[in-house]
């Protein structure tokens, strides 16, 4: 797990990197970068808030079928991260939907994505 962090954190550095110079070239690289993965976009929000969803829905299951077993050490361990992992989720989520927004597009300066 810890290798695959290493690599998810290296490649999100990676983009942090290059995503600056990509809109340093053109003005609208950033525009025209939204346009084309919109679908991708919406795809991963979708999937981000589906993901943050069975999170809770899980939890939730967990302490309501078997509520005797959920003891306060299990749900700080397990709890704490079930948390954060939703918490994480859904902020992504957030974001995509801003930036797929009217107001995230104004914002970014890209109006004529407004039109579709």
């Amino acid at each position: 797990m810890k290798k695959i962090m290493n690599k998810v954190n290296m490649a999100i550095v990676g983009m942090m990197v290059a995503s600056p110079a990509f809109a340093a070239v053109n003005d609208k690289a950033i525009c025209t970068f939204i346009a084309d993965l919109r679908g991708v976009f919406r795809m991963l929000q979708t999937f981000c808030f589906i993901g943050a969803a069975f999170i809770i829905a899980g939890w939730a299951w967990g302490y309501i079928s078997k509520p005797d077993s959920m003891k306060t050490d299990d749900l700080k361990t397990k709890g704490s991260g079930l948390l954060v992992g939703f918490i994480l989720l859904f902020s992504v989520g957030l974001v995509l939907r801003f930036l797929l927004s009217a107001s995230g597009q104004s914002y970014l300066g890209c109006p004529e994505l407004l039109q579709w």
